[in-house]
């Protein structure tokens, strides 16, 4: 079956990928399941890559000492392995110590920035690696740790690697940077600190324990263990989703995470990794106050955190989907039914991308409705200044950031809950494409398309020469052919324009009517919360009532206790009486 698969002109398949940079594909890893390589054991295999560790650091002197002093006993080569520190504004400013790898560099955040973010960035500009280890400068290595990193390396280009913490409240003689060395090269880590009784990362491992390491989680959920302290990938790879936001002041490594995400990388946590973290971490201390502080940045760049996008109807920096629909040799009645038909979507976390030779519409003199180029400049004038769409001459290999895109022919129009639907179909099995099938011509099917970013992203970089794009993906993520009827695509002619002419109407009405449930609700609530206090009243006079009922039950027990006391007292007075009688008359 040969796919008319839009933007472009009807084609007899999608084209085939360009053989990655290098001439050598990549290894093929299903999804996240990182245990399909052959890892080798710790000095058992042979290390060529460089490596830069980038320590962001800001005062802190003392813990950083240990920090250089348990790199400098690491078992990955000295000329492979070089350490770059940034000084973020340290005051005093922050010097090397004599215990360091040989190869240690102290630079000072190069000027018009600052915090986290900023300080790796001008790290990982200098440094010389072909992978960038970001390091914190409160962890203290185990002796393997930058190997236990680098094994994964070699085996593909596309990893980012994650160790695994143990936190430690560093109560009692802090070890010198010597004895520190020392232990760590003779693999003493487990003895160099006392453990924090506390749930440290514990989420991380209910998601490890849950995910089999995150070998099988889904597409949604890698980024969040992304959390910095040490983690590890090809410099490549960073500079290719555009380093690190410097715009965020904290939560900029879950942004990177997402970002990797989508641009198909495999998140390994290797529990061979292993380091202390000196005291606990802010995320931890004011958890609370972190998560206050990163919920509008976090919202706006990660569409997977649904749970932060609940305000209807807002648009936000990084969509959930962008639809694509191509407006060459398409009229204007096609597009904008499509386009219109989108924007009316339950799903408001969109974006639209209407593609078209854009750069042809100049001003020249032209006879207004003989122009040849009538229609496109139609569609442009109808979505100029709408800030939902966009107007692009090609589209680029994927979407990314957004983790879906919808490509939808001119003409055809999805129904109100087609996106939505789709969207949890794919994120149901983590699926890589959903084709559906819309009509049938002389060049093949006509089918939209909903492709996952990561999955196209990943397919580009394992394909060989000449592969379809959608074998790959199907391989690595699963495709599922749908039928266009069941999802509510419609031909515009059966769905245009009437639907669209109501379409504010009709929003105002639902909007209307769920404010009018709002308030149903609301009189409830208020009804429920006096019926509540009435039965808080009613409750505290039975427990009164039990109360009294109990106390004059006592009482009551108290006279019976007297009575009884006095008749039994009044029988022994009687009696006395009688016996002295008796005894009267008997003397007598």
């Amino acid at each position: 079956m040969t796919i008319v698969a839009p933007p472009g002109d009807a084609q007899t398949g999608p084209e085939p990928l360009p053989r990655p940079a290098g001439g050598t594909p990549q290894p093929r890893i299903p999804g996240n399941d990182y245990g399909v390589l052959d890892v080798p054991a710790l000095g058992a295999w042979q290390p060529r890559l460089p490596v830069s560790v980038v320590i962001p650091a800001r005062g802190g002197q003392e813990k950083l000492d240990l920090a250089l002093a348990a790199l400098a006993a690491q078992s990955y080569p000295d000329h492979l392995l070089e350490v770059v520190v940034v000084d973020d504004g340290s005051a005093p400013p922050l010097r090397l110590p004599e215990t360091a790898p040989e190869r240690t560099r102290l630079i000072g955040a190069a000027p018009g920035g600052w915090g986290i973010a900023w300080a790796l960035e001008c790290g990982a500009a200098v440094a010389d690696g072909a992978v960038i280890h970001r390091m914190d400068a409160d962890i203290v290595p185990c002796r393997e740790h930058v190997e236990a990193h680098m094994r994964w390396h070699h085996l593909a280009g596309y990893l980012v690697v994650l160790g695994t913490l143990r936190f430690t409240p560093m109560t009692g003689t802090v070890p010198a940077p010597a004895e520190v060395r020392a232990r760590i090269a003779r693999g003493e880590i487990d003895s160099l600190f006392e453990p924090d009784p506390g749930p440290g990362h514990d989420w991380v491992d209910r998601l490890l324990t849950e995910h089999r390491g995150m070998r099988d989680a889904p597409s949604a959920l890698l980024h969040r263990i992304h959390v910095g302290a040490t983690g590890s990938l090809p410099a490549d790879l960073l500079r290719s989703v555009g380093g690190y936001d410097l715009s965020l002041a904290l939560g900029e490594d879950t942004d990177l995470g997402y970002r990797l995400t989508q641009a198909g990388a495999v998140f390994v946590p290797d529990t061979r990794a292993l380091a202390w973290h000196l005291g606990s971490s802010t995320a931890m201390t004011r958890s609370a106050e972190v998560a206050r502080h990163n919920a509008p940045f976090i919202a706006d760049r990660i569409p997977y955190r649904r749970n932060l996008r609940t305000d209807p109807g807002r648009q936000w920096l990084v969509p959930y989907v962008d639809v694509v629909v191509d407006a060459r040799n398409a009229s204007f009645e096609d597009v904008r039914a499509s386009v219109d038909g989108t924007l009316a979507s339950t799903l408001s976390d969109i974006r639209v991308t209407v593609t078209g030779p854009w750069s042809s519409l100049t001003g020249d003199r032209r006879a207004p409705l003989d122009d040849p180029l009538l229609d496109l400049r139609l569609v442009r004038g109808q979505y100029a200044h709408d800030s939902r769409v966009s107007f692009a001459e090609a589209v680029p290999a994927t979407s990314a950031p957004a983790p879906f895109r919808l490509t939808c022919p001119a003409g055809w129009v999805p129904g109100a809950d087609t996106l939505r639907s789709l969207v949890e179909r794919a994120e149901e099995d983590d699926a890589g494409l959903l084709l559906v099938a819309l009509d049938e011509n002389d060049s093949g099917v006509v089918a939209a398309r909903l492709e996952r970013t990561a999955a196209v992203a990943r397919a580009a970089l394992v394909a060989r020469e000449g592969e379809s794009p959608d074998d790959v993906i199907a391989d690595l993520y699963g495709a599922e052919w749908l039928d266009g009827e069941s999802w509510r695509f419609r031909p515009a002619a059966r769905a245009y324009p009437a639907w669209a002419s109501d379409r504010n109407r009709e929003a105002a009405r639902w909007r209307a009517e769920a404010e009018a449930r709002g308030k149903e609700a609301e009189r409830a609530r208020r009804k429920a919360d006096k019926l509540a206090a009435e039965l808080a009243e009613l409750r505290a006079a039975v427990a009164k009532g039990q109360r009294d009922v109990a106390r004059w039950r006592g009482k009551a027990e108290e006279r019976r206790q007297e009575a009884v006391a006095l008749r039994r007292a009044a029988q022994r007075s009687l009696l006395r009486r009688t016996r002295n009688r008796l005894g009267r008359l008997w003397k007598g």
